[in-house]
């Protein structure tokens, strides 16, 4: 799966982080270092140096998202996982069917449980809630995605 279908989709995360009205000081810390960990994760993984803009970007949104979510509590290993999972669901997992991830070294866990597929303006989109679980306290975010012709997601609310 190209890495640019990647950044549209954490960018959903994002979206869904920067909608919060709540944030304090614990969120807006932990997505700038959620940001930073996970553009430096997304650029090592990017490979090609198409792929590596693609990557980092990617790895920066989701990165931000979680790191809104759950302040600094994921490490790299975690946000790696937790960023497989949600594409998986988006690309391909079943309505409503959690697509999980653990992490055995941490103990943390989460799930990403992708809505039906519906168009709209022509495109196809989802709904999805990513939950992420730490010392057994789910943190949950939401957000929609629709897939653009080029097979990478847009945010559209």
């Amino acid at each position: 799966m190209p890495a640019i279908r990647f950044v549209a989709v954490a960018l959903a995360g994002l979206g869904v982080a920067a909608c919060s009205s709540d944030s304090g000081p614990k969120e807006a810390g932990g997505t700038i270092v959620g940001a930073g960990a996970g553009a430096l994760i997304g650029n090592a993984v990017g490979g090609a140096a198409g792929n590596r803009l693609a990557g980092t970007l990617a790895g920066a949104a989701l990165g931000g998202f979680l790191g809104n979510r759950v302040g600094a509590a994921l490490d790299d290993d975690d946000k790696r996982r937790a960023y497989a999972a949600q594409m998986q669901a988006l690309d391909t997992g079943p309505s409503g069917a959690p697509v999980a991830w653990r992490n055995p070294d941490s103990g943390r866990y989460g799930n990403v449980v992708p809505g039906p597929v519906y168009q709209m303006n022509g495109a196809p989109c989802r709904q999805y809630t990513h939950t992420v679980y730490i010392d057994g306290i789910p943190q949950t975010g939401r957000g929609t995605a629709c897939r653009n012709p080029d097979g990478t997601w847009t945010v559209v609310s």
